[in-house]
């Protein structure tokens, strides 16, 4: 086919058709901002709207009086501030019923295995000091190689390992009871 439209206005064609292009272009562009403006519009206000409200009531809380304790508050503040003093008392001078090197024997013979629950002491006038460790171990073997290694250490004269703690074969509750040297 012959092409009888000369070179200068096949450009003029081209230069106008790239220019509706760039116009369309930023048309879609336009209203693709102005639909996002007016979609998040609302949660701009709201927002906003929260954020005077939460000011607002912040305000108000700060110039209402703060409530008066009743006895019942004030008895516990004063139970829980002695107990407080007790144990800030006991820090300054350093002297625990409980050696450090009591517990950390007992601590350091664990196995990883072994959870201890809880470490109890009682000092006895007809006893004496008593150290009781409650936990649970995985079968009766950790469990005595627990009780081995405690009898070594040199910071315990007497354990006493129940042997109702080994009826149960594994998941074993135990109850064991130390006399410090």
């Amino acid at each position: 086919m012959l092409n009888l439209i000369p070179n200068q206005e096949k450009h003029k064609i081209k230069k106008d058709f790239y220019f509706r292009l760039l116009i369309v272009f930023f048309l879609v562009i336009g209203i693709a901002f102005i639909v996002a403006a007016f979609s998040i519009a609302p949660y701009y206000l709201f927002s906003f709207q929260k954020k005077s409200f939460s000011e607002d009531r912040i305000e108000t809380q700060k110039k209402t009086p703060l409530p008066v304790f009743d006895a019942d508050a004030n008895n516990l503040a004063e139970d829980i501030n002695l107990k407080l003093d007790l144990m800030e008392s006991v820090n300054k001078t350093d002297k625990f019923v409980v050696s450090t090197k009591v517990i950390n024997g007992i601590i350091l013979k664990k196995m990883p295995d072994i959870k201890i629950t809880s470490i109890s002491y009682e000092d006895n006038e007809a006893k004496g000091k008593i150290l009781s460790v409650r936990g649970s171990a995985p079968s009766r073997d950790r469990l005595l190689l627990f009780r081995l290694a405690l009898e070594k250490d040199i910071n315990f004269q007497k354990i006493d390992l129940p042997i109702s703690n080994f009826i149960k074969g594994t998941d074993i509750q135990f109850n064991l009871t130390l006399i410090p040297s």
